[in-house]
């Protein structure tokens, strides 16, 4: 995968809800050509990160479920996605996805990403401003490669953990 877009998971509780944070760098090499002197996000990249987040929930959600555990989460279909606003570098994005179903062919979540904007002042906190939704699709694959398994395993602990040893 070359692009990892989640930086931490920070709550993966199946079947209902994960949330995860990323936060926007222009060190990130996205920014070298989108856009020079105006860097924003791309919109393709934000429902990628939401799209990652989701595969980890519905995967999580069918191995407490008692199904096989080698099933790995395809995206298939976006649906319903709005763009809201602009995310640039410096900005903290949260994201929230939410299985709306899920069953051993594959599954639906509902993802959401928030932006926390700089604070004015103490006193003017503000919520996350909603900048993308949508609804994601995904098919489930046996996967029986044991490198593949081993690096997916890999990455979804140095998310949830900050490394790649299970805590």
């Amino acid at each position: 995968m070359r692009y990892l877009l989640l930086d931490k998971i920070t709550l993966l509780s199946p079947p209902e809800v994960a949330r995860a944070v990323k936060c926007i760098s222009l060190a990130d090499d996205i920014f070298v050509d989108h856009f020079p002197g105006h860097p924003v996000m791309p919109g393709a990249l934000i429902v990628e990160a939401l799209a990652q987040l989701g595969g980890v929930l519905l995967e999580a959600t069918v191995r407490k479920r008692g199904l096989p555990h080698d099933l790995h989460a395809l995206l298939t279909m976006i649906d319903r996605a709005k763009f809201r606003h602009m995310v640039r570098p410096g900005d903290r994005l949260q994201l929230e996805t939410r299985v709306l179903h899920a069953n051993e062919d594959g599954g639906q979540i509902r993802g959401l990403a928030r932006v926390e904007r700089p604070d004015t002042s103490i006193d003017d906190a503000q919520e996350p401003q909603l900048v993308t939704e949508a609804e994601l699709t995904y098919a489930f694959a046996p996967i029986a490669n044991p490198k593949v398994i081993a690096r997916r395993q890999e990455i979804v602990n140095t998310w949830l953990h900050g490394s790649a040893e299970p805590t």
